[in-house]
């Protein structure tokens, strides 16, 4: 079963798909920190991982640079995320939603994965040198992180589009 994950950036509470309101989007490009994020279903013995990426680079109409990797943690504490807690080993460090003008809907993927005991995850050199193209699926595959526990999404376009 799949837990509610929920983010909190500002004026802003993501707990469903959803899209951006305009009166946010500027915010978001120029004033957002990385989010507070909280699973409540999670196990308070286990660590997790969190993805958090793009698809749509540079427009969804042509993914070219699919998928843009803009954070990840790893070795978060269950007891720490189940309280809203998400702090960790930051593999990449995390980026502002900031699609291009032009480019329409992006969407902003977060994927929660648990985190097999005593497996310590890393990028490889190539994973460092280019948050673009990133290929999430092998890293998942190479940790054995198996599916993911909790999902959300929400889309937003560039602030002056």
């Amino acid at each position: 079963m799949w837990g509610e994950l929920r983010e909190i950036c500002l004026d802003l509470v993501v707990d469903k798909c959803m899209i951006v309101p305009q009166r946010i989007r500027e915010k978001i490009r120029k004033e957002w920190r990385a989010p507070q994020l909280q699973l409540s279903s999670a196990d308070e013995k286990k660590k997790y991982t969190l993805l958090m990426v793009d698809p749509d680079v540079p427009s969804r109409q042509k993914p070219s640079r699919s998928y843009w990797r803009h954070w990840l943690l790893a070795d978060i504490k269950g007891e720490a995320l189940e309280r809203g807690d998400a702090s960790a080993v930051e593999l990449s460090v995390y980026t502002r939603p900031t699609p291009p003008q032009g480019t329409g809907l992006h969407r902003y993927q977060f994927l929660v994965f648990e985190q097999p005991e005593d497996q310590s995850l890393s990028l490889s050199p190539q994973e460092k040198s280019s948050l673009g193209n990133w290929d999430p699926q092998a890293f998942v595959e190479n940790f054995g992180l198996a599916r993911p526990v909790a999902s959300l999404q929400f889309l937003t376009h560039n602030h002056k589009d």
